[in-house]
């Protein structure tokens, strides 16, 4: 799978990524028939070579003569679907402002539709999306990773007057990327920037099996004290066989609770979005018998996963760090049975020889409701199920 990874050691922004990848080989001149597309006035594109410690990368840049209107997201879509793009890269477009409208709104509570886009809407704002989108379509790029963001710190203006940093739309859209705050003696990744990852990027896995065949560099606008103001995009190929996340494995070990409560804490623990979560006998200090309860879950949601734990059991500790997984793909198909439907989940297709698993839940309702072994709905889901794969 052709992958590009963006190596945001100095964060990114809109203008870093289309520089990254105009270095990379996208064709500027196309780039610059599909803005004009756009039927926006008042702008000058342009890219040069730009030299930072030692490191030669494209600037990409935006010079506005004219002023220009606030913009919804209504006039913003229309303007892309009007254009003279692909579907592929109008989509792409229109994925990123829509992720866009629906972070600023959640900041100033109201609707994606109502919001303004006075700072994001600005015409280089808009070059910057479609550009980006248009660039990864003729680099024929099928998959796009992102590395752990430098978030920066300090404070910035805006039109709604002195902001935190990063600023709250860029927080907004990048839950779930792993991010470090602080790092950074200013903003380090721009809104635009943050659209752009939360619409087409995933999170690059711990461990990524990667073949580079191309490295090149994006140049950002400012000069920074600590680390050259760059863009690093590697462009080859994924050659991972499995899936794969990211995620952390929550544990304390508890040698004095009811064992009853046991099963109420997994189903708050599920509740509160854990993946898994398990129980293991072991052996404590002065040989105390002791319950090793496990939970597995994005790192966004420790504090909900503590807080659960610690209401319901008796620890007063929890141990935590980051795990990464190998997983098969899996999807759910409904079946039918002579007692009723049975939702079976299947994975490891790719293999030839799949795993089916008919949902546990499913099988014990049927076999309470239609008063039938349970062990029967669930050998007649798997006899279904295989003979409908088979099909």
């Amino acid at each position: 799978m052709k992958t590009a990874f963006l190596d945001a050691f100095s964060g990114l922004s809109g203008d870093m990524i289309v520089g990254a990848l105009l270095d990379a080989g996208a064709d500027f001149d196309a780039l610059r028939q599909a803005v004009d597309s756009l039927g926006i006035d008042g702008y000058r594109l342009s890219r040069r070579p730009l030299e930072r410690s030692g490191i030669v990368a494209t600037k990409f840049e935006v010079e506005v003569s004219t002023p220009q209107p606030e913009r919804h997201l209504s006039e913003i879509l229309t303007m892309i679907t009007r254009a003279a793009l692909k579907p592929e890269v109008a989509a792409r477009a229109t994925a990123v402002f829509r992720a866009l409208a629906e972070a600023e709104a959640r900041v100033h509570r109201t609707t994606p539709e109502e919001v303004h886009f006075h700072e994001v809407g600005a015409v280089d704002s808009i070059i910057d999306v479609v550009g980006a989108a248009l660039a990864l379509d003729q680099l024929g790029l099928e998959r796009l990773l992102v590395s752990e963001l430098p978030m920066g710190g300090g404070f910035a203006r805006s039109r709604h007057g002195v902001i935190p940093v990063p600023p709250p739309a860029t927080l907004e859209l990048l839950h779930g990327y792993p991010i470090r705050l602080g790092d950074g003696e200013a903003e380090m990744v721009t809104p635009t920037g943050a659209a752009i990852v939360k619409a087409l990027a995933e999170p690059a896995p711990a461990v990524l099996n990667f073949t580079s065949e191309l490295v090149a560099y994006g140049a950002g606008t400012r000069d920074l004290r600590d680390r050259p103001n760059l863009l690093r995009v590697l462009i080859g190929h994924t050659s991972q066989r499995y899936l794969s996340d990211d995620l952390l494995e929550i544990s304390a070990n508890i040698d004095d609770l009811n064992p009853q409560i046991y099963e109420h804490l997994s189903d708050r623990l599920f509740a509160a979005g854990a993946r898994d979560v398990a129980l293991t006998p072991t052996i404590m200090k002065k040989g105390r018998p002791a319950v090793m309860v496990s939970v597995l879950a994005e790192a966004a949601l420790r504090e909900r996963i503590a807080e659960v734990i610690f209401a319901e059991t008796s620890t007063i500790g929890l141990r935590f760090h980051a795990v990464s997984r190998l997983k098969l793909a899996r999807r759910t198909l409904e079946v039918a049975t002579r007692h009723g439907a049975v939702r079976v989940k299947v994975s490891g297709e790719d293999s030839g020889i799949p795993t089916v698993a008919p949902e546990y839940e499913d099988c014990r309702t049927l076999a309470r409701q239609r008063g039938v072994p349970l062990k029967l709905i669930i050998e007649e889901a798997l006899a279904a199920a295989r003979a409908k794969l088979a099909q």
